[in-house]
């Protein structure tokens, strides 16, 4: 399914929309980044699309030259890993799990994973020496790196960052990891906003972008890259410690079958068109021809493995996620603690935080059926992931 926009008026290229409902402030959003001087050929807005500050989540975009910090938001890198697991008593491993022994695990992983703002304290967390050295564009960035890995490093965060059971048609076992690049990740992304608002002719805006081949916007990409490679590591470590908590409760030797890890706040470099650009992605997954990506639910609903067909009217890209219906304010005011247990009857969570929890009940999020059929030309369904337990912030 999509739609296109294009109001000469206000455009330089069109907005093309794979949404069915797309709310209209998150439309609006696209329009506003499809008159600026930079944007090429056309933005995209994905079938999980909603309004979010500066630029829409599920925005997607090219320029030639130039590279926009705000487009990004604030958590760079952040993206998904999922890895199937394999239990030394083989065969069909999540009959092994029922409602008490998954109670267990969220609750085991609960006291064993920061979350929320929690973060490591004494030592901290072991970090490779390649983040501990990485080049940084400036002092102060590189003792907030000093300051912080440690601290960060395989923390979950809160909002919807999540670690999750899942099992599939196969009875086979999977454990999804949502988070990102944490508080460094939040202070490369702060100081490029201070530079290109900073840079940009008449003083500060919304969308300032930098050339990405000198000063201050290759120093972007330069840090950019620091942030990914952070988040990738983050994701890493929290696996490895939530699968070190699942072989200890279950008594059990866990071995990892297969990985799919992707970012979904990011900037590439990528040829279209004959050309190579410079591809916005926020709250959006690159998903090239044969390549897997996975598409999660709420934390209720199923999450989807699927095949990426590459389509250049999306510049290769699909959703990453279902998609908020329901504002944080809205949820809360919409969705009472009794609503949630119902939603979750089947799924086990941290029932002690259900009031935070109501921010991310499965209400609050689009169908994920829907949201699929909408990008039936950008992805083909491979796996369907039913959500066990779920650990939030």
């Amino acid at each position: 399914m999509r739609r296109e926009i294009y109001d000469p008026a206000r455009q330089r290229v069109p907005v093309r929309v794979w949404a069915r409902a797309p709310p209209a402030d998150a439309l609006e959003q696209l329009v506003r980044l499809a008159g600026e001087p930079w944007a090429v050929d056309f933005v995209a807005g994905m079938a999980d699309l909603h309004v979010a500050e500066g630029v829409a989540v599920g925005s997607v975009f090219a320029t030639e030259r130039t590279v926009v910090p705000r487009a990004l938001g604030g958590d760079l890198g952040c993206g998904m890993a999922a890895l199937r697991l394999s239990f030394a008593a083989g065969g069909r491993d999540a009959e092994l799990l029922d409602r008490a022994t998954l109670a267990r695990l969220v609750d085991a992983l609960d006291r064993a994973i920061p979350t929320g703002d929690a973060i490591h304290r004494g030592v901290g967390a072991l970090v490779p020496d390649a983040l501990l050295a990485a080049p940084l564009s400036t002092h102060a960035l590189c003792r907030a790196r000093d300051a912080l890995c440690r601290r960060h490093l395989g923390t979950l965060g809160g909002g919807n960052h999540f670690l999750e059971l899942d099992r599939d048609a196969d009875g086979q076992v999977w454990l999804l990891v949502h988070s990102g690049s944490r508080g460094l990740g939040g202070a490369i992304a702060a100081h490029h906003l201070r530079v290109a608002d900073a840079a940009r002719e008449g003083g500060a805006g919304a969308l300032a972008g930098l050339d990405a081949e000198a000063g201050a916007g290759a120093a972007y990409l330069g840090d950019l890259a620091f942030a990914l490679a952070f988040a990738r590591e983050n994701r890493r470590a929290l696996a490895q410690r939530a699968t070190s908590v699942l072989a200890e409760v279950l008594q059990a030797e866990l071995t990892i079958e297969s990985i799919v890890e992707l970012h979904h706040n990011f900037v590439a470099r990528e040829t279209w068109g004959g050309r190579p650009l410079w591809v916005h992605r926020k709250g959006a997954v690159h998903a090239p021809a044969g390549e897997a990506a996975l598409i999660p639910g709420s934390m209720g609903t199923a999450s989807y493995l699927v095949e990426g067909l590459g389509n250049p009217a999306a510049f290769g890209s699909c959703s990453h996620g279902a998609g908020r219906v329901l504002r944080r304010g809205e949820a809360r005011a919409q969705v009472s603690p009794r609503a949630l247990a119902r939603a979750m009857k089947h799924v086990a969570y941290p029932e002690a935080r259900a009031r935070a929890l109501v921010e991310e009940a499965p209400a609050a999020y689009r169908e994920i059926g829907a949201v699929l059929e909408d990008q039936a030309d950008l992805v083909v369904r491979r796996r369907r992931l039913e959500p066990l337990g779920v650990l939030k912030g």
